[in-house]
């Protein structure tokens, strides 16, 4: 009698796409209510659906459903007075026209219908700051660069749609970013006054026949008369940062609990790598003020202590071809006087942070040996202390202010994301109720490592189907993780071994020279040189893992995307070890990919001319004897499709046979960025990579996905 498949989540694509996700966390200002945005499979399962869901912040309890909206919300922030702020295009009742631009909308915490708060005929982008003890409010939106008002913005978005026009006059760069054109529109940030907010309706006695309030199309009665006035029963949101170019795409932005004063990392405008510094503007007046700049220094992420008197950020020294730089703590005065580093003998890079109830230290998430724990580094300069030990990684902080207790989102590779509180004396973790729970794992979880040619420890993650033994050993998947800096250390949606465990693979989640959470040296080994010591610990762990009993050694494979399709191209180069490789997003050609990324001035500024040219992949194409899968989705400007079109016609060139025939294969995805996202586009992505594997692995027959034609 033949045993019963195992049926999970992880062994049916359709059945993992329809998980629900939860992707955020946010915290009441009196600590015990926490908002969750949760994600689930449209009826016609090719989108999600954002709704957020409301929990008890300290363990217990059940969720209760908040919002319902066809559209969906998301971004959520508090209020002073606990009122959830969220961003939707929901439609708003009172507002003419269809326009599908999201706003900024308030759900009363006393309950009740939530509201909507703006009507920009752009949208608005997100919540930028909230105050802990005034209800100012700083959004981010888009505005026209000839706009001078709200009604001006209106009026040209409208005649822009009305005559078809698309096309956008740059006068700096950049000009686009990871999947969008930027422009013609620029970020503002605006603030919004919600104190004395009040139901009203909108008065339409003096408005001429044939005029709207919507405030969002700017039509007028007739040519001649003026736009259509910002409705007057919504606060009228106030523009901070008035002709920003790009200055308003900040590294971070926090408002004094008063929110009289906001603190923001603007961005310089400058020939090559943008430079940002931090300003103080004053929301009454819009006057603002240099806090912190210096050149060849990134200042980031300001953050404010809640009784106001002390500000943190990150100071970051512009890294060269010669080396990365740290990533520093520093606080300071809310002028920035009295500036000082914290922590400066802790080798580690902050992710998140902010300040601890007491105000005493700060709370921080940073990668940390293949996890990413919860920290706290004591302002006095005393030593910085783990506040969890375990196998997970946190993100998404909050901290109560009456207990100090903090909140997050807790993921590994077996679990998926899921809310958490962490007892702030003891480090205890509760996990709070969830409408997502994370589904059970398939198969175990080991932690490997070897020691590299240079004594260098190289870690990473085993994840092996259930069953793999001696006498069965199971083939290997070797997955590269991107960034280059980063860590395979958090539940990824997108990249999900899981699914490769369920189909009898194991799995090898390495941490290679330039992975993060190991200290700046371990990131200075790969630097100026991505093909050296990356590809050598990559090799070095994989031999390692491969005299595991478990492993099959003669049934390999490697695979990655972006920094991990690179590593991918450099290994089908320079190795014949493995039966199939497939990249992902990958960059071939690093002269070319250099000046036609999203951000060619950062990347022109790590590697010198050397670098780029000994570290390009494409250099050795004609020693490329595995089959490869390549795939790219086009609206990728962070790796723009042209890498794996070079990529692609060269190993034709090269290796095709004399009828066109080809083992390679080429997945294009017209529609998606650098990752792909839509739920049937994954289901496709993954079948082909199934197929794939199982012909060069497994030996099976190629069998072409469904859905491609």
């Amino acid at each position: 009698m033949t045993a019963a498949r195992p049926s999970t989540p992880f062994h049916s694509l359709d059945s993992y796409i329809a998980l629900p996700r939860v992707e955020g966390v946010a915290l009441s200002p009196d600590g015990e209510r926490a908002i969750l945005t949760v994600a689930t499979l449209s009826s016609d399962r090719t989108r999600y659906e954002r709704a957020l869901w409301e929990v008890p912040a300290n363990g217990g309890g059940a969720p209760r459903r908040l919002t319902r909206s066809a559209k969906g919300e998301s971004g959520v922030a508090f209020t002073a007075s606990g009122d959830a702020l969220f961003v939707s295009s929901r439609p708003d009742a009172e507002a003419d026209g269809e326009d599908d631009v999201a706003q900024l909308w308030l759900l009363p915490a006393r309950g009740g219908e939530a509201r909507p708060i703006t009507r920009l005929s752009g949208g608005v982008s997100g919540v930028a700051a909230t105050a802990v003890a005034s209800d100012t409010v700083v959004i981010a939106a888009d505005l026209l660069p000839g706009s001078d008002s709200l009604e001006d913005d209106a009026a040209a978005l409208a005649e822009r749609k009305k005559r078809k026009v698309k096309a956008i006059l740059h006068e700096s760069y950049p000009v686009r970013y990871w999947d969008h054109d930027l422009g013609p529109a620029e970020s503002h940030l605006l603030a919004v006054e919600l104190d004395g907010l009040a139901d009203a309706l909108p008065d339409r006695a003096e408005m001429p026949e044939g005029a709207s309030d919507a405030g969002g199309d700017g039509a007028a009665a007739d040519d001649d008369a003026a736009p259509t006035p910002y409705p007057a029963h919504l606060p009228r949101p106030r523009d901070l940062t008035p002709k920003p170019g790009r200055s308003a795409d900040t590294a971070g932005q926090a408002l004094t609990p008063d929110g009289r004063t906001l603190f923001a990392a603007v961005r310089l405008p400058r020939r090559g790598l943008a430079r940002y510094e931090l300003v103080s503007i004053d929301v009454a007046s819009g006057e603002r003020r240099t806090i912190l700049g210096e050149e060849g220094v990134q200042y980031e992420f300001p953050t404010i202590s809640r009784d106001g008197t002390r500000l943190a950020y990150l100071r970051v020294p512009t890294s060269t071809p010669a080396g990365p730089t740290d990533h520093e703590l520093w606080v300071s005065d809310l002028d920035g006087g009295n500036s000082r580093r914290i922590a400066a003998d802790w080798d580690r890079w902050p992710a998140e942070f902010l300040f601890s109830a007491d105000g005493e230290s700060l709370i921080v998430a940073a990668d940390h040996d293949g996890r990413g724990p919860v920290f706290r580094a004591p302002l006095d300069g005393g030593l910085v202390v783990r506040l969890v030990d375990d196998r997970f990684a946190y993100a998404n902080l909050s901290v109560d202010a009456a207990s100090g207790d903090v909140i997050a989102l807790r993921s590994s590779w077996q679990a998926a994301p899921h809310p958490v509180r962490i007892d702030a004396r003891s480090g205890e973790v509760t996990e709070l109720a969830s409408p997502a729970a994370p589904p059970a794992p398939v198969g175990d979880m080991v932690e490997v490592e070897t020691t590299a040619e240079d004594g260098a420890c190289v870690r990473g993650w085993l994840l092996t189907p259930e069953g793999a033994s001696a006498e069965s050993p199971a083939p290997l998947l070797l997955w590269i993780h991107g960034g280059p800096l980063n860590s395979w250390n958090a539940w990824s949606w997108r990249w999900a071994p899981q699914l490769a465990v369920a189909r009898g693979y194991a799995v090898l989640l390495p941490d290679p020279a330039l992975s993060t959470g190991y200290g700046l040296d371990f990131i200075a080994r790969g630097w100026n040189s991505w093909g050296q010591k990356p590809y050598t610990d990559l090799m070095a762990i994989t031999d390692a893992v491969e005299q595991r009993p478990e492993i099959d050694e003669t049934r390999t494979a490697a695979m990655g995307g972006s920094f991990g399709g690179y590593m991918a191209n450099w290994v089908a180069g320079h190795t014949d070890r493995f039966r199939a490789i497939v990249s992902h997003a990958s960059l071939w050609a690093l002269d070319q990919f250099g000046g036609t990324t999203d951000n060619s001035a950062y990347w022109m500024s790590i590697f010198d001319a050397e670098g780029l040219d000994a570290n390009s992949p494409h250099h050795a194409i004609d020693d490329i004897v595995t089959p490869m899968l390549v795939i790219h989705g086009d609206r990728d400007y962070r790796v723009p499709i042209g890498e794996s079109l070079r990529l692609w016609s060269e190993l034709n060139a090269r290796h095709a046979e004399d009828d066109g025939s080809t083992v390679h294969r080429f997945l294009f995805f017209p529609d998606e960025n650098h990752w792909v996202l839509k739920p049937q586009h994954a289901i496709v992505w993954y079948e082909t990579v199934f197929a794939f594997l199982g012909q060069h692995v497994l030996g099976e027959e190629w069998a072409r996905p469904a859905n491609v034609g």
